[in-house]
């Protein structure tokens, strides 16, 4: 028997909030409040802002911590501003003295924020809060100065050749890949591109054509053509004669409607273009799609240069990666490195490109981050040129990849080296899994796999802001979890010195066995 007593609805003032006594300081936004270098990243947000004239800006921490927030909890514009608005730990985060129930600003400003944010900035923000995690974990050591007779010994070795102290210079681990960034848009097909650009330039002559007595409005045929177009999209098998015979239905009513916007526009010589901007690129957008659309259907094929798959974002490229499931994705290809846990995205492109052409680039940004060439460059096959080799060769880099040529055959007395070198292959090839779980954590839990912004500035100005999200989170990890280890360990090492200790006054000869 369940008994149940009405309660009355506490009035506001009498809910009790424990936040008279102070925030928490072991919170996770104060604790990356505190870490992150906010001059530094405001000194790379100010260069692109007007001094002379305008409004006064938002202060740049707002600015920069609200972008933080929106990716770092996946959450829409609005929905961030109110997220702001609630919580005093992110009030206190992007920099507020006190509590408020306004809001930091306009929602609609991120947008504005974005296109100001791009790329280059976000990977600099990124690359200033890398400098700062080093300097504070890895205070740089003085090196202390060889003896002459240190020297001595080591040419007496014979090991003081160019290339061994190149070896000797190189330190960490590079692992590179590739990843493509899915635009958030419509699986793309044919017919249902041309039947959008269809109902696009319905809209245009509609907004083009003006009554005047004895003007007739331009026959459109748009009932037919909707008609047409729902006669085969409604149906769940569709053969490919029946496809084509659409197709060439829809480029024909198509080609109606440009002709007729071309000829209202040319009777408006001399006047003011009726059109928008906005309009009138939308208008050379349809034109482009019609002559790609009637090229592949006359040659029948699915593939052209420059291949436009969206109407709304026409700058979006199909990026065949044959993968299972997802043989083409539709969005950005991006070429990125991974040290220590910290991912940086060394290029973005709009188009396919061979990741491969993309190592000695990655490896020399390396050196210019860090002052040195990595020990080893992790990586998967396609990385494996000739040229490739040839490069990692000569600046001491070993390669994680198989060598080239038919394998060597080994004595009995070589097998050892050959399993080293195996344990070592495999060894690599489990480092590689870090950045292809990287490519997972961005695309589960930041919207990596699934980019809402809409023009090709605020779309990459998104995925930067998604890997410098990604190296903050990785530095919270690291901060909680290392301690804990650290604690972890020695809590074992008691434990098994307790045992051993244990037994070994107790006369039981298990000293063996702990060995084991």
């Amino acid at each position: 028997m369940v008994k149940y007593t009405s309660t009355k609805q506490l009035s506001f003032e009498a809910f009790k909030t424990p936040f008279q006594r102070g925030l928490d300081p072991k919170n996770r936004w104060i604790r990356l409040a505190e870490m992150i270098p906010w001059d530094a990243l405001a000194k790379i947000y100010m260069e692109k802002l007007c001094i002379d004239f305008g409004r006064p800006a938002i202060k740049p921490r707002v600015v920069i911590g609200a972008m933080i927030i929106k990716h770092k909890k996946s959450l829409s514009d609005e929905a961030t501003i109110e997220e702001i608005r609630e919580n005093p730990y992110l009030q206190y985060f992007i920099g507020n003295e006190e509590f408020s129930h306004e809001r930091p600003f306009d929602p609609s400003l991120f947008v504005t924020l974005r296109k100001r944010i791009g790329e280059q900035e976000f990977n600099e923000m990124s690359q200033a809060f890398i400098d700062k995690v080093e300097a504070i974990e890895r205070p740089q050591k003085k090196k202390s100065p060889k003896t002459k007779s240190q020297k001595t010994q080591v040419e007496d070795q014979g090991v003081c050749s160019s290339e061994t102290e190149t070896r000797r210079q190189n330190r960490g681990k590079l692992i590179l890949d590739a990843s493509v960034a899915p635009q958030d848009i419509r699986y793309p097909t044919d017919l249902e591109l041309l039947n959008e650009a269809r109902e696009h330039t319905e809209r245009l002559i509609d907004s083009l054509y003006e009554p005047a007595p004895g003007k007739r409005k331009p026959r459109t045929y748009r009932r037919n053509a909707r008609k047409d177009y729902l006669s085969i999209a409604h149906k769940k098998k569709k053969s490919k004669k029946e496809i084509r015979k659409a197709i060439r239905k829809q480029l024909n009513y198509l080609k109606r409607n440009i002709g007729t916007i071309n000829k209202l526009l040319g009777d408006e010589i001399g006047k003011p273009i009726p059109l928008k901007p906005r309009e009138l690129r939308l208008f050379w957008i349809i034109q482009e799609l019609y002559r790609q659309q009637k090229q592949m259907y006359e040659e029948r094929s699915h593939q052209i240069a420059g291949r436009i798959v969206s109407i709304s974002q026409p700058h979006v490229r199909p990026i065949v990666r044959g993968k299972s499931g997802k043989e083409v994705e539709f969005g950005a290809k991006l070429s990125v490195s991974l040290v220590n846990g910290y991912s940086f995205l060394d290029r973005l492109s709009w188009d396919a490109f061979n990741e491969s052409n993309d190592l000695i680039l990655q490896v020399e940004r390396y050196r210019a981050r860090f002052g040195f060439y990595p020990e080893v460059v992790i990586t998967d096959k396609i990385y494996g040129t000739r040229e490739n080799r040839k490069y990692l060769k000569s600046k001491g880099i070993r390669f994680s990849g198989k060598p080239l040529g038919r394998p060597v055959k080994l004595s009995e007395e070589d097998m050892k080296l050959l399993r080293a070198k195996r344990r070592q292959h495999r060894a690599d090839s489990r480092l590689r899994n870090q950045i292809e779980g990287k490519f997972g954590e961005g695309k589960r839990k930041y919207d990596l796999d699934c980019v809402k912004a809409k023009t090709m500035r605020t779309s990459e100005s998104w995925i930067a802001a998604v890997f410098f999200v990604m190296n903050l989170a990785h530095w919270l990890r690291a901060d909680f979890f290392v301690p804990f280890l650290k604690g972890l360990e020695i809590l074992l090492l008691l434990v098994i010195n307790h045992v051993k200790e244990h037994f070994f006054l107790s006369g039981d000869n298990i000293e063996l066995q702990l060995q084991h």
